[in-house]
């Protein structure tokens, strides 16, 4: 049975929040909406909030899963994260990424600070 792309897209997501669960991170939220965008996870790591994005990419004819997570991408994601904060104590945050070229919860890259506000 093949899985589809928005299967695939959960899937990475529940190996990604179980990993880094186990790193001593705390899930927070997942699949964070509003009108500028979404956050895969919200999670914190101590006193920091971490905005995770999720990447899968099985094929890299335009570049691997980092190379998705481009410029515009990372404004919307900069914009999610400041509407979720909205109202909320001020905490520091940082914006992390998870990278996976196959569904495989032993083949990822998780980079933390992936890229500044």
């Amino acid at each position: 049975m093949k899985i589809n792309q928005n299967n695939a897209g959960l899937k990475a997501e529940k190996i990604a929040a179980t990993f880094l669960t186990k790193q001593g991170l705390i899930l927070i939220e997942q699949n964070y909406h509003c009108r500028f965008g979404e956050i895969d996870l919200i999670m914190r790591d101590g006193e920091t909030l971490v905005f995770v994005e999720v990447r899968l990419r099985t094929n890299d004819q335009f570049g691997g899963p980092a190379t998705s997570i481009t410029r515009q991408k990372q404004l919307k994601l900069i914009a999610t994260a400041q509407h979720f904060l909205q109202g909320k104590p001020s905490s520091p945050c940082r914006f992390d990424a998870f990278l996976m070229d196959k569904i495989d919860s032993n083949d990822f890259e998780w980079l933390r600070n992936a890229f500044d506000a």
